[in-house]
């Protein structure tokens, strides 16, 4: 698989990074760096196959910046619920922030 697509990808999709030399599993959406509170990336992630090790090891990027979908994680009906109620809320984040 190799296009990226639509943003916001599910949880557990492979990905390689532009620049990147190891795969990151996504684990989670709209995370915050605990250096910058007011910096909100698109995803977090686990380095692949390794998984989650430890909490400082846990990388922080955006749409972006993937260069390749390897795996498409999960997809059903609750997924897609959550898709579409994760884009209507930034929606509204940015639209109340301009």
């Amino acid at each position: 698989m190799n296009e990226v697509g639509e943003k916001y990808l599910p949880i557990g999709t492979v990905v390689m990074l532009k620049g990147a030399k190891k795969r990151l599993m996504i684990t989670g959406f709209c995370s915050m760096a605990t250096n910058d509170p007011n910096k909100m990336f698109d995803y977090a992630g686990c380095i692949y196959p390794e998984g989650f090790l430890s909490s400082d090891q846990t990388a922080l990027f955006n749409h972006d910046q993937i260069e390749k979908v390897y795996y498409l994680g999960f997809v059903d009906d609750e997924e897609k619920k959550f898709k579409a109620e994760l884009n209507a809320a930034l929606k509204e984040m940015k639209t109340s922030n301009e």
